[in-house]
């Protein structure tokens, strides 16, 4: 199931509570962030374990576009996750929709 800005944007600001993951690479996060945890796409399948305590909680994955977002959104499921969301449209929608600005 996917998740739009203006959507995460009123869970971020009601300060709801859920896993925010950032599945882009180190530099692209240095760049600019929405302020999730950092979880490359390349590094979560070894670092799935990580999230174990919140399979039943809601996730909230992006990355650039949604493409790799959307990779690590079937990688969850697959690991029994439930609730996994993805951005659409990444960072680039956030932009779009309300330019550098960060939550």
């Amino acid at each position: 199931m996917d998740i739009t800005v203006q959507e995460l944007r009123q869970k971020l600001e009601s300060g709801e509570k859920f896993v925010f993951i950032d599945v882009r690479d180190p530099w692209e996060y240095e760049e600019f962030n929405l302020g999730a945890q950092l979880i490359p796409l390349s590094e979560l399948m070894n670092r799935v374990w990580e999230l174990e305590d919140h399979k039943n909680e809601e996730i909230v994955l992006h990355c650039r576009t949604g493409a790799r977002s959307g990779m690590a959104q079937s990688i969850l499921q697959s690991s029994g996750f439930s609730n996994v969301r993805n951005l659409s449209g990444g960072v680039l929608a956030w932009q779009d929709a309300f330019g550098a600005t960060k939550p």
